[in-house]
């Protein structure tokens, strides 16, 4: 019988029945800071090969590791935002594994005692639906370097300018049950970490990479054997890799076979996931503690202190747009994905309608930007910009239509829209003369079409039309249909 709380439309069919796919994930995510997490070296991404390594990060004799403080405040942090339990005390420890771009030969990580213990995240769905996942835990780490294989016909290549780096391993209850519940969770945690500024997110320089653990099983059932895609990132191959991997684990099931726990990468060019290597478990890493760091310890006041200064976090944000400027929340979901698009609505609302506000910042702003590949960051219309088009439509100067060519304008020349619409005569005609003189001159070209119109007032759209057309669009269309209900006679 199938379990209450399954969702029907997240199940994949197979050939001999419904299939649930349950998905957990560990987001490795690059702190943001200037140096390493143990070391003085830098973090910039894309110097010369082997430009950001110290003694430490090349394990030379005698070098001994020094904690990063503000790669622990970064940590405490992105947990207060994950709404989790902060350990005022945690432990580092070596992770015993062939690391070929790791000269120490062990990884410092955290095994027994995180420094982030439970939280969880709420997550919106495309259908307006929301789902809370579990986060299960939070440490910091050491990244491995990089191995370059394509320099040389015989060698491989060490770059060691990553080795060192300090990443937040955020590790998930199995809570996901779709691939675009995956996508979506990856999407919003993300964004809280480039809100508290702790991570920058940008997968496509390795800052923010996932581990995929899938497995599946018959609706109501216990869990079914996992197995983990490695280093998965791009939001969207996350996605197909969850898809792939679901579906190559039922075709094996159904057709009598069993999964084996293993460690797969995912192949976005033939769309499918292949072997690394059957997965270890924990104590074949032999974690101990390292010899080398005393326990991270830190008291509440530390941690309040970092909790004063937290900014406003996306769930917040979206409350307060959707009680304060009346917005819908899917709107108001749009508007904070992304900080500066956030703070771009705030200015641009700021004393206006905060609905007017946000249409023209979603619909007309938004979807040309994503047309020309920028974002509100490398945006050619200002905020001050955008708020005086807004303006000018408010107080009657030009008409919704006049505003979408004053934008474009705006957007391809810059300037000041008021000086636009004065030097180019874009300027709304309200004078009831001169409307009134050209709603005459249209009804005199028409005189069966108005006799009609007493009887079929559906007919007063294409009078309105003809008087726009006859003013060049600059007439105030709602004092062109008042003229005209009380020439006609429909009042």
């Amino acid at each position: 019988m199938m379990n209450a709380t399954v969702d029907p439309k997240k199940l994949i069919k197979g050939a001999t029945g419904d299939w649930e796919v349950v998905i957990g994930m560990e987001i490795h995510a690059q702190v943001t800071s200037k140096s390493k997490l143990f070391s003085g070296a830098s973090t910039d991404f894309g110097g010369d090969q082997n430009s950001h390594v110290s003694l430490v990060d090349a394990a030379m004799p005698g070098m001994l590791p020094v904690i990063n403080e503000e790669c622990v405040s970064q940590a405490v942090r992105t947990g207060l935002g994950l709404e989790a339990e902060i350990h005022l005390r945690s432990v580092f420890d070596r992770k015993n594994y062939f690391y070929p771009d790791l000269p120490q030969g062990y990884q410092i990580s955290q095994y027994k005692y995180p420094i982030v213990g439970e939280g969880k995240v709420i997550v919106d769905l495309v259908d307006g639906s929301q789902i809370t996942v579990g986060i299960e835990r939070l440490h910091l780490e050491q990244d491995a370097g990089k191995s370059l294989h394509d320099q040389h016909p015989t060698m491989s290549y060490v770059d060691l300018n990553r080795s060192g780096v300090a990443l937040m391993e955020i590790v998930s209850k199995p809570d996901l049950r779709s691939a675009e519940e995956a996508r979506a969770y990856v999407t919003k945690l993300r964004t809280i970490m480039r809100y508290l500024g702790t991570c920058d997110g940008n997968m496509d320089e390795g800052s923010l990479r996932a581990d995929v653990n899938v497995s599946v099983r018959r609706p109501g059932e216990p869990l079914g054997t996992r197995c983990e895609i490695k280093n998965v990132n791009s939001i969207r191959f996350i996605g197909q890799a969850v898809d792939v991997e679901a579906r190559r684990q039922i075709a094996i099931i159904e057709d009598g076979g069993k999964i084996d726990q293993e460690t797969r990468l995912f192949d976005p060019a033939k769309g499918e996931t292949r072997s690394m290597r059957s997965k270890e478990e924990a104590h074949d890493y032999r974690y101990f503690p390292d010899p080398d760091l005393l326990p991270l310890e830190f008291d509440q006041a530390f941690v309040d202190e970092l909790k004063s200064h937290l900014p406003e976090l996306p769930d917040a944000k979206k409350a307060r747009f959707m009680a304060g400027y009346g917005l819908p929340a899917y709107d108001a979901g749009v508007l904070v994905a992304e900080r500066a698009q956030a703070d771009y609505f705030e200015a641009v609302a700021k004393g206006r309608d905060g609905k007017i506000a946000a249409n023209w910042v979603i619909n007309e702003l938004f979807g040309r930007l994503n047309k020309e590949g920028k974002d509100v960051l490398t945006s050619p219309v200002s905020a001050d910009q955008l708020g005086a088009i807004v303006d000018l439509i408010a107080n009657g100067t030009i008409s919704g239509k006049m505003a979408k060519d004053l934008f474009e304008i705006v957007f391809t020349e810059g300037g000041d829209p008021l000086r636009i619409v004065e030097e180019r005569g874009m300027k709304q005609v309200t004078d009831t003369g001169a409307i009134e003189a050209a709603v005459d001159a249209v009804l005199a070209a028409n005189p069966d079409k108005a006799e009609q119109a007493k009887t079929k007032p559906g007919m007063l759209g294409w009078f309105v039309g003809q008087v726009m057309k006859e003013t060049g669009g600059k007439a105030n269309p709602q004092s062109v249909s008042d003229l005209l209900k009380g020439k006609i006679g429909l009042e």
